[in-house]
């Protein structure tokens, strides 16, 4: 007997790979309902490593047109309420407005939920992508209804950007203000003669301040101010009156213009940064917190209380990350396409954040969590990496971005495990899922990873495997199933589903049973 061809098989079956990855490797695809989801949690309508902008719009498109309105619904509500996305939620109100008006009237306003997102809105109707160039008589309802539910002064707070600018927006939709004051703001946003004593009193305070009639800087977003000569004391009220959002963008700012000079303003900005009720109403990602300290701690002008500030900040916003009973292992992807951008690229606002900053926050956050976790960073092979849980996520993630390089071998990791007959109840994947150097082409017998997992299964017959994919991709290297989660996205709600799944308590249908599971 050729015993080769007939050695017994180890562990599970492994069903075969159905498709191709971005790399060109052997892959399981994603269900449609899951890869829209995994779109709006993780795109962001931006070229990534493996694919451009106009791929993710017509791969997002093509799935809305399959899948029904309800679940586009609360895919759009998820991603925005969990997820904190922006331009995917905003790209699935629209459409709505093709597809079902009556859940677009209920959807609308938990999505469209600030100035930016209303842009956004507007944007994708007139660019004509969702098959109308015109807001149609229900979306400018729902447009005229974003500006009659808030105040004067809101609106003025939010009207920052261009394309489409407010003004354009109000001229669209033929705005019927409610009072004199609505009415004047918006004839100032348009460059209508107005009654400027009707004006709201910010609007007054700004208009008072650039003319250089009062001193007093008006606390109205940085972004009205900064074309104006300011000096460091307009600039410490700035910073004074500043959002939690707008002070983490801004550290370098400040320091530029002096306000850290002031001992006082120093403390003040540190608390404010490290506010826990501020961090949750920012709606923060904890890469972003990552982004903010990388920068301020290559500056030795930002004083040691700021730097220490977004330490504990982060230590508030990845508060999710669940401690969990057994043995953990955490795999974070340090491969070459790691290096690309979170967010992917795009000119002007290319973010500083890699995907291998990411993976490197949720391992070094799972581990703070989790000490006796072991970590094993992966790309060809498995890179050996001393890392102490005691140390704060920041230091243990920038030790992992450190790494970097190399091709992506998914089943690296597991097949060092099942070398070694390791123990385990929790594995968690940090990648982009785009494994191409373990792939054999052999579609009967599916993904390396796949393997290697059913193998540890074999002597580990609890365990269960998360796999995070954190780009705009509809593959997956292990299929879904009882013992297998993925889920995408860099928001702390990555945490929330991992604690359960971990638990237990969550859906039979996962991650998708979640979104499901959203109330309209």
């Amino acid at each position: 007997m050729n015993k080769s061809l007939f050695q017994t098989v180890k562990g599970l079956f492994t069903p075969p790979a159905n498709t191709v990855n971005e790399a060109g490797g052997t892959a399981y695809k994603f269900s449609p309902k899951h890869a829209l989801a995994q779109y709006a949690a993780t795109g962001c309508f931006t070229n990534t490593f493996y694919a451009d902008a106009s791929e993710q719009l017509e791969k997002v498109l093509e799935l809305t047109k399959e899948l029904d309105a309800e679940f586009i619904a609360k895919v759009a509500i998820y991603s925005r309420e969990k997820g904190f996305m922006k331009d995917m939620p905003a790209l699935l109100v629209a459409v709505l407005s093709t597809k079902d008006k009556e859940l677009l009237e209920k959807v609308f306003p938990r999505v469209i939920d600030n100035g930016k997102m209303l842009r956004n809105f507007v944007q994708i109707m007139r660019s004509g992508v969702v098959g109308r160039k015109s807001l149609g008589s229900l979306p400018k309802r729902l447009v005229r209804e974003w500006f009659e539910n808030r105040k004067p002064e809101t609106i003025f707070k939010q009207s920052v950007g261009q394309t489409p600018s407010f003004a354009d927006i109000l001229k669209m939709i033929h705005a019927k203000p409610q009072d004199a004051e609505k009415e004047a703001l918006f004839g100032y946003f348009i460059g209508r003669e107005i009654d400027a004593d009707k004006l709201p009193e910010l609007v007054k305070a700004f208009e008072k301040f650039k003319s250089g009639d009062s001193l007093e800087v008006p606390k109205v977003p940085f972004q009205m101010l900064t074309a104006l000569p300011i000096s460091t004391k307009e600039w410490t009220e700035i910073a004074r009156n500043a959002a939690w959002q707008m002070t983490r963008m801004n550290l370098n700012t400040f320091q530029r213009h002096g306000v850290f000079q002031n001992p006082e303003m120093v403390e003040m900005i540190a608390n404010r940064l490290r506010d826990a009720e501020a961090i949750k109403r920012a709606k923060v990602f904890p890469y972003q917190l990552l982004s903010a300290y990388s920068a301020a701690s290559n500056n030795a002008e930002i004083p040691r209380a700021i730097t220490e500030a977004l330490q504990d900040a982060m230590e508030i916003a990845t508060e999710n990350v669940p401690a969990i009973n057994g043995k953990i292992y955490v795999l974070p992807d340090v491969s070459g396409s790691m290096s690309s951008a979170v967010t992917g690229y795009r000119k002007g606002s290319t973010s500083t954040v890699r995907c291998i900053d990411v993976a490197g926050l949720v391992a070094s956050a799972l581990l703070r969590k989790n000490p006796l976790a072991e970590v094993l960073p992966f790309e060809n092979s498995v890179v050996n990496i001393a890392l102490n849980p005691r140390d704060s996520v920041m230091t243990n993630a920038q030790k992992l971005a450190s790494i970097g390089g190399g091709g992506t071998n998914c089943s690296a990791p597991l097949r060092d495990l099942n070398k070694t007959k390791a123990k385990g109840d929790l594995v968690i994947y940090v990648s982009d899922n785009e494994s191409w150097m373990d792939s054999n082409r052999s579609w009967n017998s599916g993904t390396e990873t796949m393997k290697q997992w059913n193998e540890f299964k074999s002597r580990n017959k609890d365990a269960k495997l998360v796999c995070i994919d954190i780009q705009p991709y509809a593959t997956t290297q292990a299929q879904e199933r009882a013992d297998i989660l993925n889920v995408g996205g860099f928001s702390d709600q990555v945490f929330t589903l991992i604690s359960e799944f971990a638990n237990g308590t969550m859906n039979a249908n996962h991650w998708v049973g979640v979104i499901e599971a959203v109330e309209i």
